[in-house]
């Protein structure tokens, strides 16, 4: 357990949970922050009891929670959990969308370690880029790959109201054909994303090694009908694919990000290649989404861009043009594919943090906002379990982005972060 001192005026005392792949728990107590270690998997039977005992035994010998906090997902056993809790204690219960809070792990951890101060200015704003390989969206599909602008917000924290968030950026959503079974079998993805670019003889030529025809003809009907398959934005998934098409990885999952682990222990020298971004957003001539896209056209970058449907506000970076790339250099060195792959993940985010922002990318890596002239900073952090990955972090790191160095980056941090959205956006702190 770490125990972490704070300059919180706060009675509450506040319990959350965490996810449920990495169980883990958070208490702040209107003083300290209590973090819990690592409990493993809850789906895992005695795991979960270690947790849930843990919990007790934390609550019986310190004080009953004011608040809970879970994860947004439903079904999570944290979620039905820490519903049950909060009516025992009658507390109030708050879910919390799980990427918002993987970017507010990295703020706790940038608070937590003395990292903010008077003298960095009071920005009314920061941004976040979350990356992992399953968490329930608000839009009840499955994201993981986000990039969010966060305002109502400062250092030293003193604020009031409460913070907004806007999901300013994604992956392009591809296909889980199966559901959670894709997650198993990684080639199921593959086939999803190749089938939006080839015939499927084609694609037969990709993942006869794992399926036969017969195997790959129900796959596809599946595919088409959309018969138990989830859409998502989720880096990790797309890794997943890579690792398995750059034959580092079989079609299993033997542990969480096994395939990715392969894939980052296989790379090498990147290829240069640009990222494809494209606009879901109404565009309407004059406006700040129409000056962004402009500003990132002609001043920060050269990727390509493509209008597509107009949606939500939202500038989408391109994986299958990430995969008809590798189709069409599988010849070349595979290592150097695979960090090409990593790469182009965190260069397309970065970008799409320029695109939106507006902001200069020389003011973002040294903490300030160009438009203001004030001096402010725009802290942009990452997060999530591909926040561990590092090709990804290495790089991103380099443009100014914080990265967590006390807290787990992954689901082994979540519930500082849930901890932290909600004393940052629930109730002012001193």
């Amino acid at each position: 357990m770490q125990v972490f001192r704070g300059q919180f005026k706060i009675k509450e005392k506040v319990l959350a949970l965490g996810s449920e792949s990495d169980g883990n728990f958070s208490f702040y107590d209107g003083k300290k922050v209590y973090f819990s270690d690592s409990f493993g998997d809850l789906l895992d039977e005695d795991n979960f009891k270690k947790f849930t005992v843990a919990v007790n035994d934390f609550i019986a010998k310190n004080d009953a929670p004011n608040v809970v906090i879970t994860d947004l997902h439903p079904l999570f056993r944290t979620t039905k959990w820490g519903k049950e809790l909060a009516e025992n204690y009658d507390a109030k219960f708050i879910q919390i969308q799980h990427h918002h809070a993987h970017v507010f792990s990295a703020v706790g951890d940038y608070c937590l370690g003395g990292r903010t101060s008077r003298e960095v200015g009071p920005p009314q704003q920061f941004l976040g880029i979350a990356c992992d390989g399953t968490g329930y969206g608000l839009d009840e599909k499955i994201w993981g790959g986000e990039v969010f602008r966060i305002s109502n917000f400062q250092f030293p924290i003193s604020n009031k109201n409460q913070i907004k968030i806007e999901r300013i950026g994604k992956l392009e959503d591809q296909t889980l054909i199966g559901g959670e079974l894709a997650i198993k079998e990684p080639v199921r993805m593959l086939i999803s994303i190749l089938s939006k670019c080839m015939e499927k003889s084609e694609v037969y030529s990709f993942v006869k090694e794992y399926y036969d025809k017969n195997e790959l003809e129900l796959l596809w009907n599946q595919w088409q009908e959309g018969f138990n398959c989830l859409e998502t934005s989720s880096a990790g998934r797309v890794l997943d694919a890579v690792s398995v098409l750059l034959g580092f990885s079989p079609n299993e999952r033997p542990y969480k990000h096994a395939p990715i682990n392969l894939l980052e222990k296989n790379s090498g020298k990147p290829y240069e290649i640009e990222p494809v971004i494209s606009s879901l957003s109404s565009r309407v001539p004059g406006s700040e989404t129409e000056r962004s896209l402009e500003n990132c056209e002609k001043r920060f970058f050269n990727s390509s861009f493509q209008e597509v449907a107009q949606n939500d506000n939202l500038l989408e970076l391109q994986t299958t043009e990430l995969f008809k790339y590798l189709i069409q250099n599988l010849d070349k060195d595979k290592r150097r594919l695979a960090a090409t792959v990593q790469i182009y993940l965190a260069k397309g985010l970065w970008e799409i943090i320029l695109c939106h922002s507006g902001l200069d990318p020389e003011f973002i890596q040294k903490g300030l906002d160009s438009r203001s002239g004030s001096g402010m900073t725009i802290p942009v952090f990452f997060a999530g379990g591909m926040a561990n990955n590092k090709i990804m972090s290495k790089y991103l790191s380099s443009k100014g982005v914080i990265v967590s160095k006390e807290i787990p980056r992954g689901d082994a941090g979540l519930s500082v972060g849930q901890l932290f959205y909600y004393l940052l956006s629930f109730r002012t702190i001193h």
